[in-house]
């Protein structure tokens, strides 16, 4: 086994438990696909940038989502897992995701960036909830904010300032985007069985009951609310 794999003292989830261990994997494997996927995202809309310096940050924030999906595969390679196997079963549900909300220029992007990518991190902060320490580390420091939101937000802000008709197109978008990103929120925890166990609990194990699962989508909702809030755009 490597060097780095897991030992019993990992926490008071046992990676030696198969099924908990294939829950662990499927966690990792997600959000590294999703890490993969926000990088492409983020060097494609540096693309549409109107400026050098606006070119510049988003290719730094597309450098820290590397970081992340190297973090994630470096984790799954000390479980001795393959990387591109924990993925593959993401695959279709995240590449659905980011086919019905192409953005069409570069603030739906932003807007795409810091309002539906934050759904999904959200997602993955409540699943940590269930996790093994070590785990849940890795996990919050993945999805810690690297400046993402203070950069949006600027943008977004600056262009409502300079033009008020964008706010209204930008929260029609906004709203889109809470849906999709909800619905593939649903699909990655419901369609892997291990990955929903980490949530709705397993003989002998914890989890969130269904009040519990409830009351975890509104705060997801309640938590878009406020970034669009943010941004200065109506939910």
């Amino acid at each position: 086994m490597s060097e780095d794999a897991p030992t019993r003292a990992d926490g008071d989830r046992d990676l030696f438990d198969p099924n908990y261990r294939a829950a662990v994997v499927d966690l990792l494997g997600a959000l590294a696909y999703s890490e993969l996927r926000a990088f492409a995202q983020l060097a494609k809309d540096s693309e549409l940038a109107p400026t050098l310096g606006h070119t510049s940050a988003l290719a730094i924030l597309a450098a820290h989502e590397l970081r992340n999906f190297k973090l994630l595969t470096d984790r799954l390679r000390a479980l001795e897992v393959d990387s591109e196997e924990a993925m593959q079963p993401f695959v279709e549900a995240v590449d659905a995701f980011h086919a019905r909300t192409t953005s069409s220029n570069w603030l739906e992007g932003l807007v795409k960036a810091y309002v539906g990518e934050g759904i999904a991190q959200d997602f993955y902060r409540e699943i940590a909830n269930y996790v093994d320490p070590d785990t849940k580390s890795l996990v919050l420091a993945v999805l810690e904010d690297q400046g993402q939101a203070d950069f949006a937000v600027a943008a977004v802000r600056q262009a409502i300032e300079e033009d008020g008709r964008v706010a209204g197109r930008l929260a029609l978008w906004g709203r889109r985007l809470v849906g999709e990103a909800i619905t593939q929120a649903q699909r990655v925890g419901v369609e892997r069985d291990a990955l929903g166990s980490l949530l709705v609990g397993a003989p002998g194990s914890g989890g969130a009951d269904l009040a519990e699962l409830g009351r975890m989508f509104v705060r997801l909702t309640d938590a878009h609310t406020k970034r669009m809030e943010r941004l200065g755009l109506s939910a």
